[in-house]
């Protein structure tokens, strides 16, 4: 049984949340109120409905009794209670505990891992993939740091991305991406093994984790061109040493200034990551065994470049459709990633 307080508890916010927007809250409170609101919309939405449905239900039941609509009664209530159980399913989803993270930007990392430069080639193949997924999401990517391999892949790379429900979908792709295929720098053809190492992270605020400046080192240094004119001839680049976890994070584009913006951002993420794992780990043993635990040593997936095909081993699926996700068609990848760790809470709530 739905818990029938629990969601007059939730409704009852919700009216409160609206009452304090329509009468014009605090400018102080306003951030605050609207992202309740709009987090608890969906879920009073859902509480609506299936309630909506149980009342339909018992009008229907009531109309038995009456022979003249009997016929009509037991019609309408075979599509009702046949409608119910997928009502409180959808329902019993909205009320799972949610991410407090999943409403916020995403930090991107990706690196290559074994393989030398085919894995620099495969991390630069990951890029363009997430660009593309994020341009078919209506998402705004941010290039944050790109440093590219002498053969066009990639030595480490670093973007922002922004949008809504950004982290909530990307955050299932940490960990470790292998791939198979005949690498453009064999010739006698052979199949090698590569992989590259993604890392999804919340963006952090300032307001979530307090750095302080004691414990950063800051360095400027001349960042590298690509020649000629395009050389950067002042010190612009920013590495910034985070001293008690030896955390490093460099920005280079053109601007010292936004060089700094954009390292200081990445380095509130990565330690707001820490901090998240540290919490995650008291309050569940088994993390690494869960859907987007954030494990960046975890291999989480195989792309098979001979036979198209890409496997997610963290819950079996297989696709054959490897063109199209290369090419940033993630959408069936990451629903079954979201549909299993939702399946996983709910009966984690029922035992």
């Amino acid at each position: 049984m739905l818990p029938q307080e629990k969601l007059d508890q939730i409704a009852r916010h919700f009216e409160f949340l609206e009452a304090r927007l329509a009468a014009g809250a605090p400018p102080a409170e306003i951030a605050r109120l609207s992202r309740e609101y709009t987090e608890l919309k969906p879920v009073v939405a859902e509480i609506l409905a299936w309630r909506q449905t149980r009342a339909e239900i018992e009008a229907a039941e009531s109309m038995l009794a009456e022979p003249e609509f009997r016929a009509l009664a037991e019609e309408e209530l075979r599509h009702l209670r046949a409608d119910l159980p997928a009502r409180e399913q959808r329902l019993r989803l909205a009320l799972l505990p949610r991410d407090a993270a999943d409403a916020r930007p995403a930090i991107l990392e990706i690196r290559p891992g074994t393989g030398g430069d085919e894995a620099a080639l495969f991390a630069a193949d990951l890029w363009r993939m997430y660009q593309r997924y994020a341009e078919a999401q209506g998402w705004r990517f941010q290039t944050l740091e790109y440093a590219a391999s002498d053969l066009g892949g990639i030595k480490e790379a670093v973007a922002r991305i922004e949008g809504e429900g950004v982290f909530a979908r990307l955050k299932y792709e940490s960990g470790v991406h292998r791939v198979q295929r005949v690498p453009e720098t064999e010739a006698s053809g052979r199949i090698h093994t590569s992989a590259a190492t993604v890392a999804v992270l919340p963006e952090a605020e300032e307001v979530d984790i307090d750095i302080p400046a004691a414990d950063l080192r800051i360095d400027t240094m001349r960042a590298s061109g690509a020649g000629g004119q395009h050389v950067n001839t002042t010190d612009s680049a920013v590495r910034i040493t985070h001293l008690p976890t030896g955390i490093v994070v460099t920005s280079s584009e053109k601007s010292q200034h936004q060089n700094r913006a954009n390292a200081m951002a990445v380095m509130r993420a990565r330690l707001f990551d820490l901090e998240r794992a540290r919490a995650d780990a008291n309050r569940a043993a088994d993390r690494k065994a869960q859907v987007g635990s954030g494990d960046r040593s975890e291999r989480i997936r195989t792309y098979n470049f001979p036979q198209g095909r890409m496997t997610d081993h963290r819950i079996n699926l297989t696709l054959y459709s490897l063109g199209q996700i290369m090419a940033g068609d993630l959408r069936e990848v990451i629903d079954a990633l979201v549909a299993h760790d939702q399946a996983s809470k709910l009966a984690a709530l029922e035992t």
